[in-house]
């Protein structure tokens, strides 16, 4: 596809307001400068300052920077061509602004900030997926009932992976698997035998015996590599499952086991990985989502986070051929995987604010709804008065693992939403290995997350929780 073609009926730029100016917003906010199609004037943070921080770290010089605690000082920095830094989405709701960014990760905030942005007409760009495993499907919908729409964001890995999942479906090649990698690869120095991940390095030279590609016996080849990284470095967390909760409600995909393979594994194992039982994989079934660890050597090329599926080869010839010029063919010949390694956060996003605002469309597509839900499930025994607080770069609360079951209502004897319960406390007791359920917590009876889950379920399934 040429872009330049496919986005030449937009004819003037895509005014966006950015709230939540964290790594994924500045590095928009630097791009965006840069993007003729795309103007970025708009940030809002906790505070107006970190707002403006964000503007002046992404290159805008201060004095072009105004900081902004009311409606009336917005509108006229807007009118004085400034760039626009506040710490409530009320005081620049009211700017002609196309498209709000939700870029917080806080389940509750993104919900709030969704709903007024829709309610005021505005195109949303949800790039807060905790929320987005709660109540992405029904803000979709109530969206389009407004005229306008909710997408997912190219630069994150749910997007990128709906947009190869639904182009290997165009062509017409049968989707086995679908996944990501996890956030950071494993590095292995099979001299010293230390291993690094996301900044930590432990020595596990155990895993140099498990080391080696070639032969059938990838699963349990990864299962051996399991038992060696797992006893160094978490090979499960939530915000990977929470990902592919968002792409199996879009695409219609699910889970193989609740919590996924997770496989530690190399770049060319993926086919013999992530193909059927029967064919000496890991999956009992087609079209499920999975992640894997990508397991290399320091000169060897990262997975970068990227995203991939597997494939049926059916004509033996095409994949033959396919083999020999370097792409990942299992050993048996029968699953290939391709891929994209890379999702680039903020710096490529513009695309899906150009197809939202500019063109009316949505990464889900047209289909998005309750599919699979992402639940919250003890990992270690939680008393009464417990707070779930979310917290971290990962978004995570301790003691507290997810899971992937299929989609239903709320229920006050159902395993509750994950991001549903963060920060919520436990009004009874709950063991390790036992799904927190909806009467475990106290919730919020006020909580716009809340509030738009019940009403996705009445959207959805015909019926929701009466509180």
């Amino acid at each position: 596809m040429n872009f330049h073609q496919h986005y030449a009926r937009i004819a003037r730029p895509v005014e966006t307001c950015l709230v939540g100016s964290g790594s994924f917003g500045r590095s928009f906010l630097a791009q965006a400068a840069r993007i003729p199609l795309v103007n970025a004037r708009i940030a809002v943070d906790k505070t107006m300052e970190a707002a403006g921080e964000a503007f002046a770290s992404a290159g805008f010089a201060r004095r072009d920077i105004a900081l902004c605690a009311t409606a009336a000082e917005a509108r006229a920095a807007w009118s004085s061509g400034r760039r626009i830094a506040a710490d409530a989405l009320a005081a620049v709701i009211d700017l002609p602004f196309d498209i709000l960014i939700e870029a917080t990760g806080a389940p509750v905030a993104a919900a709030r900030h969704a709903l007024f942005a829709i309610e005021a007409g505005r195109h949303v760009a949800l790039v807060s997926k905790e929320a987005d495993s709660v109540i992405g499907p029904g803000l979709a919908h109530l969206a389009a009932e407004r005229g306008v729409v909710v997408t997912p964001v190219d630069g994150d890995q749910p997007s990128l992976l709906i947009g190869l999942v639904t182009w290997a479906e165009l062509l017409g090649l049968e989707v086995i698997g679908a996944g990501k990698s996890s956030e950071y690869d494993f590095v292995f120095d099979p001299a010293s035998g230390e291993v690094t991940c996301n900044g930590v390095t432990r020595t596990l030279p155990a895993l140099a015996a498990h080391w080696s590609l070639g032969g059938p016996d990838a699963v349990a080849r990864s299962s051996a590599r399991a038992g060696v990284l797992g006893t160094a470095f978490p090979l499960r967390t939530v915000p990977d499952l929470c990902e592919m909760t968002v792409v199996a409600n879009a695409t219609g995909l699910c889970a193989d086991t609740a919590r996924f393979h997770a496989p530690p594994a190399r770049i060319a194992e993926l086919g013999d990985l992530f193909c059927e039982r029967g064919q000496g994989g890991l999956l009992g079934g087609t079209r499920r989502v999975d992640v894997f660890h990508h397991l290399r050597r320091a000169d060897e090329a990262s997975f970068a986070g990227g995203v991939f599926v597997t494939v049926r080869c059916e004509d033996p010839a095409s994949w033959a051929l396919l083999a020999d010029k370097g792409h990942v063919v299992a050993s048996g010949g029968h699953t290939a995987a391709l891929y994209l390694p890379r999702h680039l956060l903020g710096l490529e996003a513009a695309t899906s604010m150009l197809d939202a605002a500019g063109l009316g469309q949505s990464g889900y597509g047209t289909d998005y709804r309750p599919r699979q839900d992402l639940v919250a499930v003890a990992e270690a025994d939680l008393a009464v008065g417990t707070v779930l607080s979310m917290g971290g770069h990962h978004h995570s609360i301790t003691n507290v693992g997810g899971a992937m079951i299929p989609a239903g209502p709320l229920g006050e004897g159902n395993p509750a939403p994950f991001y549903l319960v963060a920060d919520a406390t436990l009004v009874r007791p709950v063991r390790a290995g036992e799904a927190i359920r909806l009467s475990d917590v106290a919730l919020d009876g006020a909580s716009p997350l809340l509030a738009a889950r019940m009403r996705q379920d009445t959207m959805f399934f015909g019926n929701s929780l009466s509180l």
